[in-house]
């Protein structure tokens, strides 16, 4: 039997209660969202955090929660993995780009755990916020494993990836259509590297070269933000 199968049979009716209300927040954020006229401003994602941090906060633990949608949580490991496949597509653009492509994701890397870490040290937070800031550019299940290896608060680290995974998703395609920057290969990298998944979707459901870029940078974003990440934590101590 496969783990998806597995998964699937032993779901309970508390179980199917509790992804039936994080899809339906997600249905209803989806229909706002509609309702807006498409806005990013009125990401589904961000109404679906807040429809169920409502329910949760009623009187159930999170864990509890947690542990009721895992199945939900397996499924993310192959909604990202599914990113491959634009990418694969447009296999012979990315090579054509590599060495800027390359640079963009070094540069947007450093600048994001700088940035993290002086933020923090200008408004006098401590090294373990500052060290949870780090690598919150990079996606949730990476940023969450880096922060662990390098003294942060894990949970924390999560937060703020998701936060700016909706922010990314909001307010990039307007920064970079503002700027004039039209072309989907910007769009999609940008994404990546800033807002990781739910960003991503924003942009791949627009145009699938910018997904195959988004998933790219995603991945770099993740790998160079693993390597740098404690490098410099070494560096300060």
């Amino acid at each position: 039997m496969s783990a998806i199968q597995h998964l699937w049979t032993s779901l309970g009716a508390m179980q199917v209660f509790w992804l039936a209300v994080t899809l339906g927040a997600y249905m209803l954020g989806n229909a706002l969202q509609r309702a807006c006229g498409g806005s990013a401003l009125a990401s589904p994602v961000l109404a679906a955090i807040i429809l169920v941090a409502i329910v949760v906060v009623s009187g159930t633990d999170y864990k509890v929660y947690a542990a009721q949608t895992q199945f939900m949580s397996f499924l993310l490991g192959p909604a990202t993995v599914a990113l491959a496949v634009p990418l694969a597509r447009s296999v012979r653009l990315v090579r054509e780009n590599l060495l800027g492509v390359g640079l963009a994701v070094l540069a947007g890397s450093v600048t994001s755990i700088g940035s993290g870490i002086g933020l923090v040290w200008l408004f006098g937070g401590s090294r373990m916020i500052a060290l949870s800031m780090a690598p919150k550019a990079a996606t949730t299940p990476i940023a969450v494993a880096v922060s662990s290896q390098i003294g942060g608060v894990p949970a924390l680290t999560a937060a703020l990836a998701i936060l700016g995974g909706i922010l990314a998703a909001a307010l990039g395609r307007k920064m970079l259509t503002m700027l004039k920057i039209d072309d989907w290969r910007a769009h999609g990298l940008a994404a990546g590297i800033a807002g990781s998944g739910i960003a991503a979707a924003e942009v791949a459901a627009r145009s699938e070269l910018g997904a195959a870029f988004a998933a790219l940078g995603i991945g770099l974003n993740g790998l160079i933000i693993g390597f740098i990440a404690p490098a410099l934590v070494q560096l300060w101590k």
